[in-house]
Formats: C-alpha cells, structure tokens, sequence
C-alpha cells in the first residue's frame, strides 16, 4: 500500500481500478498461432544508433500479468543510461531490450490469476524498470501495477504520468515530509518531474521557490510556484533569504552546487536529491538529512495522483509527442541535451 495521502488531499475518487470505464468480457489465451507486432529494441548497448524498428513476437501473458495495447510510452533519462549500459548495476537488461518503462494503453488479454482487470480496461503504470519495455504495439504488465487511465485527457498523453507523477510525489511526501507552511526550493522546477512537483506542493499549500533555466519562469510561475529564480542570471543562495524545509533537487548539478543548498536548510530540514551518481549531501551537527530518491512503483499512488488529473486539480504537460518509429531521434536530442519536456512515444490510435 501506498503512504496516505496528507490531511490536505482530497479522497480519490477511484480505487486501484481508478477511472477505468470501458468494460468488455474476460479471455483467456489458448494455443493459437503466434502474433507479430512492431516494437523498438537495443541487441547491444550504446548510443542512439543501437535501437531497432523490427518485427517480434506479441507477447503471451503468464499468471498474475496482463497483456496491454499499447498507446504511448514516454521518455525518460534513465532509459538513455540503460541503454548506453551506464546501469547494469542497479537495473540490469536483458538484450534484446525493449526500453518504454511507463505505459498508458488498453488491456488486450488476461493471464490466470487477474481478478481486477478486464479487457477493455484504459490503464497506466510504470513497468518493472529490468523488464521488457512498452515501446512496442503490445507489453506485458503485472496486474497489481496498473491503475485506471485518468479522465479527460487522450489516453496516450497519460503515458506522461507515472514515472516523473510518482518521482514528485515520492520525493516530497514519502522522503521530504513536506505539510502545509513550509518552504520547499525545487531546482530544476521547470522539467518534467518539476512542474508535477510545483503543482503538488502548492497543493499540500506549500511555500514553493522555483528554481529554472531561461524560458521556464513563466510556466512554472503559472503552475504555482511564490518564487521564481533563474540560474543562469542570479545567485540562488544570495536570494534564498528564508531558511527552507525541504530542499529537492532534481537538475544535474555538480557536488559542490549540490553542497551550496544545505546551510539554506533549516535544522532538521532536508534534501532529496534525485541525481542518483552522486549521494546527497547532509549536514549531521545541525540533523540535515540528505536523501537520495530511487523512484519506485506505486499503485495506490498512481491512482491518486490519476484522479487527480481527472479532477482537473493536476495537469499533464506534453511538449512532444512522436511515433514509435522516430525513437530513436527522442534519443539522440535526449543525448545532445535537446530534448524540450516530457516526450510522449506514440504506439497505437486509440
């Protein structure tokens, strides 16, 4: 179960089956002939060039899993890293390897053992980061990590939300302890997981200063954020003049700018750093905890932060959305530090 939501959140109004409308009736899979499908994949690691466009098998779901339609998967950094090989360590690959660990699609068959699905369900999730990804027509996915797709808005642009909804939400109140009143700096505000950030402290009614680069002051200030301080023309440390709660980073900063931010803490404050290559930094005398995040998969969470989307109480950004054929170039931007937003990979129409 996932960590209840704070005395300020309104209920969800949707369980772990959340806004799931479409019904249809239960099938099972028997032999039958197997299917082909398109699907993006690396059979080394290394850069860009390494992803195919190819032909493989659809897959076959197993006890306990689903099999999903898919219609979109998004971007994110850490697939750029598992791909070059950087993360063998902490997430270890399988080649081929299917990148697309968040998924926003229709369920297309049932394994045994799946009592809260059906086919015809609309759903989202973030897939097991070691297994195959979503960047293909069809994946398979766990039933207990899915939760219904949230209203209102096309079912691929929801493939935006589970990774970096959960990153947010985790850093600030699983890790962060954020409540209402305090002050939260959050540097790197105007990237994907920081509008979701923004949005949900304001939410928590939160004091929130926005850390960005050129060209995001605007939309950052628009989702929320009291305070709105550029990089790139100020100091950040000398227009901090309230001590802080919480401090979250999520920009690749180096170690020392990371350090920078502790004596703007206040005693028994924290940092909760995502830049997982370098550990966060702490401050013991003073009882400043530093705190590196390892996003995980939630689905209660998930359903929360979905119904909330439905509700029109958190909005879901896409800056670009391409077709599963192209990711290879939502790649290669990504590597040249090119990439605008959160980018969506679309899969199928529906």
């Amino acid at each position: 179960m996932g960590r209840p939501s704070p005395w300020w959140a309104k209920p969800a109004q949707a369980n772990r089956r959340g806004s799931c409308e479409v019904r249809g009736v239960q099938k099972q899979h028997s032999q039958k002939q197997v299917q082909r499908m398109k699907a993006v994949r690396f059979h080394e690691f290394g850069g860009p060039e390494v992803l195919r466009y190819e032909d493989v098998n659809q897959p076959v779901p197993g006890a306990g899993q689903v099999r999903i339609r898919v219609a979109a998967t998004s971007f994110n950094g850490v697939e750029g890293n598992i791909r070059a090989g950087f993360m063998q360590g902490p997430i270890p690959v399988e080649l081929p390897h299917t990148p697309g660990i968040d998924v926003a699609g229709t369920v297309d068959e049932l394994g045994t053992d799946v009592k809260d699905l059906a086919v015809g369900d609309r759903v989202i999730g973030f897939l097991p980061m070691t297994g195959t990804g979503a960047a293909a027509e069809y994946v398979l996915a766990p039933a207990e990590i899915l939760t219904g797709a949230p209203k209102g808005i096309p079912l691929a642009d929801a493939a935006a939300l589970p990774v970096v909804g959960l990153t947010a939400w985790q850093a600030l109140f699983d890790h962060g302890n954020l409540v209402a009143g305090q002050r939260v700096l959050i540097n790197g505000a105007g990237g994907a997981v920081g509008g979701y950030a923004v949005q949900l402290a304001k939410e928590a009614q939160a004091r929130v200063v926005a850390v960005v680069g050129p060209g995001d002051g605007d939309r950052v200030e628009a989702a929320g954020a009291d305070e709105v301080i550029d990089h790139t023309t100020s100091d950040v440390a000398a227009l901090v003049t309230e001590q802080l709660d919480l401090v979250l980073n999520l920009a690749p900063v180096t170690p020392e700018q990371l350090a920078a931010f502790v004596p703007l803490i206040r005693d028994g404050g924290a940092l909760v750093n995502t830049t997982v290559w370098m550990p966060a930094p702490s401050d013991e005398q003073r009882g400043v905890r530093g705190i590196d995040l390892y996003v995980r998969s939630d689905a209660d969470q998930l359903a929360d932060l979905a119904a909330r989307v439905s509700t029109g109480e958190l909005k879901v950004e896409v800056a670009k959305r391409v077709p599963l054929e192209k990711l290879p170039e939502v790649h290669s931007l990504a590597a040249a530090g090119s990439l605008p937003g959160k980018t969506v990979i679309t899969i199928s129409t529906d």
